[in-house]
C-alpha cells in the first residue's frame, strides 16, 4: 500500500481535481468532494457491492436529469473518495493523483446522471 499521509492525499486530490477540464467542471455546481478512509459497510450493502471489492468513490446526492425545478438542493451533492482503496491500488503519488482525476470524472458522470452501464459502454468501470 502507498504510505501517504491524509493531509497529503488532499493535497494530491486537489492537483488531481485542478486537471479536470473546464468543460467538465463549468457544468458541476453545489457538488462538495469529501475524503473518508473507508466506506461503510452499510454503503456497500445498498450498493449490492461484497465487502472485499474495492470502492474508490461515490457520488450521493441527486442527478441532474432527475431534479425539477420546484426541488430545492439545501445541502451540496457530494463526491466522497475513499482513501484507503485509493492507496492501496496504486504504486506512485503520480498513479495516485491520476486515479482520483478519474475516480472524480465517473462520479461527475453519475452527477450528469450517466449510470454504470453507459459508463461501461464509455470504457469507464
Amino acid at each position: 500500500m502507498l504510505n501517504v499521509s491524509e493531509p497529503e492525499f488532499r493535497r494530491i486530490a486537489a492537483r488531481a481535481l485542478d486537471r479536470i477540464p473546464d468543460e467538465i467542471m463549468r457544468h458541476v455546481s453545489n457538488v462538495a468532494v469529501t475524503v473518508e478512509d473507508w466506506p461503510d459497510p452499510e454503503l456497500l450493502d445498498a450498493m449490492g457491492l461484497p465487502e472485499d471489492e474495492p470502492l474508490l468513490g461515490v457520488y450521493t446526492g441527486t442527478a441532474l436529469p432527475e431534479r425539477s425545478v420546484t426541488w430545492p438542493s439545501f445541502y451540496p451533492d457530494t463526491i466522497i473518495l475513499f482513501r484507503k482503496p485509493l492507496l492501496e491500488m496504486c504504486r506512485s503519488r503520480h498513479e495516485l493523483e491520476e486515479e482520483i482525476e478519474i475516480t472524480v470524472v465517473h462520479e461527475i458522470a453519475h452527477y450528469f446522471g450517466i449510470g454504470e452501464e453507459r459508463l461501461r459502454e464509455l470504457g469507464y468501470e
